[in-house]
């Protein structure tokens, strides 16, 4: 591919993100797998090239593009040589009209950046969020420990028992160590509140929106395979993923749950306070993980946040009913927005009489309302609000 067939087709490719971020489809990676599928012709560098286009411009654009060429012409506004390619030459984008207006750059939609700013974040706080993410995993400690494994490459040791750090894009799950359930790719935040949560050999715990079972395994291998874990979802086809998933890791999870959404005590009725501690990683905006998933930003609209809020509230509902007298829930976003972390804990207290929050030793991360906010510039992790509730 010509350096302007690259611009025309991260035009085509933005174009086709916008329509799916405007109508809630595929996500922008799963888009461009698909892209260059059934467009064979394209090398590898042509395939890097074109992805970092597509990604340099989701990045600038805060409001949703009018289009993907609008999108590209934002970035050729900063990059003469991007600029340089709007010449009309085949198979690339037609030259820029005298009229034709560039989409407006910024760091996420108006509205948008007015709740990220209530929330105290500055405009360094909320760009590190658009940052490209490296990549961070968890040694299996089940199998193995992070002093004497031998990789491929030698990652950065995190603060967790057993993270470590890659460059973005290293391809983990083909190494050997990940076919045999040695590693798990996971962010050093969700590493550190697992090491976080008040449970201990034994106890009853249940991840009450386990999706693939990322944190269920986590848990499995702090504690040595000597909890009764429950791993329970809505999604039947991530719930499926985590069976595999453990067999690989060598993670004992007692029961898996597939719960009917409304519905959901009818399945969970046999652990009705009985739980000694219940994860709740709640559906959130995934405002804390747009290093991965920049186009989130315009997958978002105040109709939606107000869904996952009511949902947010729910399931921490739900979990008050599975923990026994004096156990614990703890509550987790991916998110940045006090409306899907602070927010939320305050109103469950207020629901919830005699409950009372309780604080959790992490390394970073600092205080918001009842609990605690990871973010990348201060912590390194992606976004989180986590916090830890007792019951009566």
């Amino acid at each position: 591919m010509t350096p302007a067939a690259r611009v025309q087709a991260a035009i085509e490719l933005l174009d086709s993100i916008i329509t799916s971020a405007r109508f809630k489809g595929a996500p922008a990676d799963r888009i461009i797998a698909d892209y260059f599928r059934t467009r064979r012709y394209a090398g590898s560098k042509d395939r890097r090239a074109v992805r970092d286009l597509v990604y340099r411009a989701i990045r600038l654009c805060g409001p949703v593009p009018a289009s993907g060429r609008a999108a590209m012409l934002a970035v050729a506004a900063q990059d003469p040589a991007v600029a340089a390619l709007f010449d009309g030459t085949p198979h690339g984008p037609a030259p820029r009209g005298a009229a034709e207006e560039a989409a407006k750059t910024g760091l996420a939609p108006k509205w948008l950046a007015a709740a990220l700013r209530a929330a105290d974040l500055g405009g360094r706080e909320i760009a590190a969020l658009l940052d490209r993410a490296p990549l961070d995993i968890r040694v299996n400690a089940l199998k193995a420990d992070r002093a004497g494994l031998d990789l491929p490459e030698a990652g950065e040791p995190l603060p967790s028992a057993q993270g470590l750090r890659f460059a973005s894009g290293t391809q983990v799950e083909q190494w050997p160590a990940y076919a045999e359930g040695l590693i798990e790719v996971q962010d050093l935040g969700s590493q550190l509140i697992v090491e976080a949560l008040p449970v201990s050999a034994g106890d009853t715990i249940i991840d009450l929106c386990a999706g693939g079972g990322g944190k269920t395994l986590a848990l499995a291998a702090r504690l040595g395979n000597a909890a009764s874990l429950v791993a329970a979802d809505t999604d039947k086809r991530r719930l499926g993923n985590l069976a595999p998933r453990a067999a690989r890791a060598g993670a004992a999870v007692d029961d898996t749950v597939l719960l009917d959404p409304g519905r959901e005590m009818l399945a969970l009725a046999p652990w009705a306070n009985k739980a000694d501690h219940v994860l709740v990683d709640a559906p959130c905006s995934g405002s804390g993980t747009w290093r991965r998933s920049p186009e989130g930003r315009w997958r978002l609209d105040p109709a939606e946040l107000a869904r996952l809020n009511a949902l947010q509230d729910h399931v921490l509902d739900l979990a008050a009913q599975l923990a026994r007298p004096g156990g614990t829930v703890a509550f987790v976003t991916c998110s940045v927005l006090d409306s899907e972390g602070a927010d939320r804990i305050a109103a469950f207290l207020e629901r919830h009489p005699g409950w009372r929050s309780e604080a959790l030793a992490l390394p970073v991360g600092t205080a918001r309302g009842a609990g605690i906010r990871l973010d990348p510039l201060h912590g390194g992790t992606d976004g989180f609000f986590v916090a830890c509730l007792r019951s009566p």
